[in-house]
C-alpha cells in the first residue's frame, strides 16, 4: 500500500479485487514474474549464466550486453511489436479519466535489457495513485477497449523509471500474449550450424556485433539486409522512422569482416561473404591461399635455421670429445710435459736447471722408448700379503695376485694416461714370469706403448678401433681401452680375454656377478692340489685390467669376509707414488688398504669390461685372433 507520503519506492502496489495488478514481464523471455526480486532472479539464472538467444532469430552464443545490443537494433520494429502493453479499465465507469493517447509517428524506445526495473516502483517525484490508475510514470492513460502497444514512452519516464515498461494486461490477454511468446521462443531454440573458425573473432559492418562464428555473422548481416531491402521498397512514406529514412537515402559503405574490402552496394557485401565461406579449406581454417604459402615459407625458413644450428652444435660438441679424449691434435705425453715443466718455472715452483734436467730425461727415456721409472712403486703385492697375514682379522680369505708394480699418471699424461699406466702394471707382472720371456725385457713408456698399438693395427687387428683413432695415437692424447689394450697383447703373442659386464646384474645398479667372476678367476688357480686353501694365498696370475666409463684400473687381489661379502683390491693410476709407498709401512697400510678396497655398492656403472690373461698364442692362434678381430666381440655377462 502506498504510504501517506505518497512515496512508494521500494513498495508493492497492491490493487483491489476489480483492479488488475502490475506484474513485471522478462523481455527476453516473455515470462511474467510476481516480484522484482525474483524478475532478477530470473534474468541471472536464465539469461546470464545460460547461452543467450536471440527470440526473434537464430543470433546465440553472445554475451548478454552483445544480445541486448542486437535485440535493440536489428529487431527494434520487432521488439515494439511483440511486446504489447495493454491496460484494462480500473473498474471506474467514467472512461474519460483515462485516454488513449498512442503516437504513430514515434518508435518505442530501446529498452536495456540488462538494467531492467519492475513497474511495481513508482517514482518519488511522480506518484501514482492506485484507485485513478492514471500512469504518471508513461504519462498516458490507456481505456478498457484499446488494448495495443505502448510504442513510446515521453523522456520524463525514462528518466524517472530508467528505461521502464509498463505492462497492464488481463488474465487471459496476458496468458495468451505470454503463451504466444514463449512459443516464439521455443521455435527459436533450434540447433544452430556451428562454424569450422574457432580461432577468428567477425565484426558486423552493419553495426558493433561482434561474432565468433561467422555462420552467426551470415544470418545476422541477412537479417540487416532485409530490412534495408524492406525499407527501401517501402519508400520514405511508409511509416518507418526518421532514422530509417535518413539512413536509405545516405550513401553507405560496406565493410567485409574477413578482408579490408568496402562495398557500397549490401548485395556486393552479401555475394563477396559469401565467396569467403564457400572458399573450401583456405576459409575453414581462417587463411587465404597467399597466407598458406606464406606460412609454408616462413616454416622452410625456420626448419632450416633450425637444421643450420643444429650442424653448428653438434660440430662444437664433436669438437668437445675430440678435445676431452685427446683427439684433437694438441699435442701428446711430450708436449704436455714441456708446458707443465714451463708452467712451474714462470711460478716460481721449479728453478730453470731442474727444468734442463728433467727435460733431458725425457728425451732420453723417449729416445730408448722405455719409462724413466719415476712414477713406479715397487714391491705393494708382497707388503699386502704381510699386512693380511698380520691384521685383516674380519677376513676370511684373501686372493693376491703376482707381485705386480705400481705406475702413477704423471705430468705429461695426467688427465688420459690412465689405460697406458695400467698397461705398464700388466707388463710389469708378466715380465717376471718365465713363460712370457719373448716380452720385451723393460716396460715401455707411454709414447712406446702408443706405438706398439699402431702397430697391432697395421698387422690387421681391430680394424674399427684404428679407424676411430685414424691409425694414430702418438703425438695425440688419446684415451685407449680394453679393445686397445687386447689389440696390442695379441700382437705381442699374449692370450688375452674379454669380458663385459654390460648391465647391472644387482639390486642398486651393482654388479654382484663381476665379484664372483673376479674370485673364481683367483681361487681357481689357488685351489689346484690343497685340500683347504691358506687365508691369505698370493698366486702366480697377473693382474686384471677393469675398464669402465671414463677410468680404468688394475684388480691385484678380492677379499673375502667372514660374512661372506666379497671386496676388489684395486691399483689406480691416479693415486701418486708417496701415497702408495704408504703400503710399504706397516704403520699406514691399514689405511692406504681401505682406499684401495671397493665392494659391490662402489662400483655403480652401467658397464664394466675387464682384460684377463690366460697365457701364450700359438702362431696359428694369433693369426686366427687378428682375423676374428675384424668384428671384435666381447663375451657378455650375463
Amino acid at each position: 500500500m502506498e504510504s501517506e507520503t505518497g512515496c512508494c519506492s521500494k513498495q508493492h502496489i497492491y490493487l483491489p479485487l476489480n483492479s488488475l495488478v502490475t506484474m513485471p514481464v522478462c523481455d527476453i523471455c516473455c515470462e511474467e514474474l510476481p516480484s522484482e526480486a525474483e524478475m532478477k532472479t530470473h534474468l541471472f539464472l536464465s539469461h546470464m549464466e545460460n547461452v543467450m538467444a536471440c527470440p526473434f532469430c537464430s543470433l546465440s552464443g553472445v554475451s548478454y550486453d552483445e544480445m541486448s545490443f542486437h535485440i535493440n537494433t536489428a529487431h527494434i520494429d520487432k521488439d515494439s511489436q511483440d511486446t504489447k502493453t495493454t491496460v484494462v479499465d480500473s473498474g471506474q465507469k467514467n472512461s474519460n479519466d483515462c485516454t488513449a493517447q498512442r503516437p504513430s509517428s514515434t518508435k518505442t524506445s530501446n529498452v536495456n535489457v540488462k538494467n531492467m526495473e519492475t513497474v511495481s516502483q513508482a517514482s518519488p517525484q511522480s506518484p501514482s495513485p492506485v484507485n485513478g490508475m492514471t500512469s504518471s510514470i508513461t504519462g498516458t492513460c490507456l481505456s478498457q477497449e484499446t488494448s495495443t502497444s505502448l510504442k513510446s514512452s515521453p523522456p520524463a519516464a525514462a528518466t524517472a523509471s530508467g528505461a521502464i515498461k509498463l505492462v497492464r494486461t488481463t488474465p487471459t490477454s496476458s496468458n495468451n500474449a505470454s503463451r504466444e511468446r514463449k512459443d516464439g521462443r521455443r521455435k527459436s531454440k533450434q540447433k544452430r550450424l556451428s562454424s569450422p573458425i574457432k580461432e577468428k573473432c567477425f565484426s558486423c559492418p552493419m553495426c558493433s556485433l561482434v561474432c565468433k562464428d561467422c555462420f552467426i555473422l551470415q544470418e545476422h548481416v541477412e537479417l540487416h539486409l532485409q530490412d534495408q531491402d524492406a525499407t527501401e521498397g517501402a519508400g520514405p512514406g511508409a511509416g518507418t522512422s526518421k532514422e530509417a529514412s535518413s539512413t536509405s537515402n545516405a550513401v553507405m559503405h560496406y565493410e567485409c569482416p574477413m578482408c579490408a574490402l568496402s562495398c557500397t552496394s549490401s548485395s556486393s557485401l552479401q555475394e563477396h561473404v559469401e565467396l569467403h565461406l564457400e572458399n573450401g579449406s583456405a576459409s575453414a581454417t581462417g587463411y587465404s591461399s597467399e597466407d598458406l604459402t606464406l606460412a609454408r615459407k616462413l616454416q622452410e625458413e625456420e626448419e632450416q635455421k633450425w637444421r643450420e644450428a643444429e650442424t653448428r652444435r653438434e660440430a662444437e660438441d664433436f669438437k668437445k670429445l675430440q678435445k676431452q679424449f685427446g683427439l684433437d691434435n694438441s699435442g701428446g705425453y711430450r708436449k704436455q710435459m714441456e708446458r707443465t715443466m714451463e708452467r712451474a718455472v714462470s711460478r716460481g715452483q721449479m728453478v730453470p736447471a731442474e727444468f734442463h734436467r728433467k727435460k733431458a730425461e725425457m728425451l732420453e727415456s723417449l729416445a730408448s722408448g722405455m719409462d724413466d721409472g719415476r712414477s713406479k712403486t715397487s714391491g705393494l703385492v708382497e707388503a699386502l700379503c704381510r699386512y693380511y697375514q698380520k691384521d685383516a682379522s674380519d677376513c676370511a680369505h684373501v686372493w693376491l695376485c703376482a707381485e705386480t708394480d705400481h705406475y702413477s699418471s704423471s705430468e705429461g699424461d695426467k688427465g688420459w694416461g690412465c689405460g697406458y699406466r695400467n698397461f705398464q702394471m700388466l707388463l710389469s707382472s708378466l715380465h717376471r714370469m718365465e713363460q712370457y720371456n719373448l716380452l720385451p725385457v723393460s716396460v715401455p713408456s707411454i709414447p712406446r706403448v702408443q706405438a706398439l698399438i699402431e702397430e697391432a693395427w697395421g698387422q690387421g687387428a681391430d680394424p674399427q678401433g684404428a679407424s676411430h683413432f685414424n691409425h694414430r695415437l702418438q703425438g695425440t692424447r688419446a684415451w685407449i681401452g680394453a679393445t686397445e689394450i687386447y689389440a696390442v697383447l695379441t700382437s705381442l703373442n699374449v692370450k688375452a680375454r674379454i669380458v663385459d659386464f654390460h648391465k647391472p646384474t644387482g639390486p642398486g645398479d651393482t654388479h654382484p656377478r663381476l665379484f664372483e667372476w673376479v674370485k673364481e678367476y683367483f681361487s681357481h688357480s689357488a685351489s689346484r692340489g690343497a685340500r683347504l686353501p691358506p687365508k691369505v694365498v698370493q698366486t702366480t696370475l697377473p693382474p686384471i685390467y677393469l675398464q669402465h666409463q671414463g677410468h680404468s684400473r688394475s684388480i691385484v687381489g678380492m677379499e673375502q669376509k667372514v660374512n661372506g661379502n666379497l671386496c676388489l683390491l684395486l691399483f689406480d693410476p691416479g693415486c701418486a707414488p708417496k701415497e702408495m709407498r704408504r703400503v710399504l709401512s706397516q704403520d699406514t697400510a691399514a689405511a692406504m688398504v681401505r682406499r684401495m678396497r671397493k665392494f659391490s655398492g662402489g662400483l655403480k656403472h652401467r658397464q664394466y669390461q675387464v682384460v684377463a690373461v690366460e697365457g701364450l698364442l700359438t702362431p696359428e692362434e694369433k693369426r686366427s685372433r687378428i682375423l676374428n678381430s675384424r668384428t671384435l666381440c666381447a663375451e657378455k655377462i650375463p
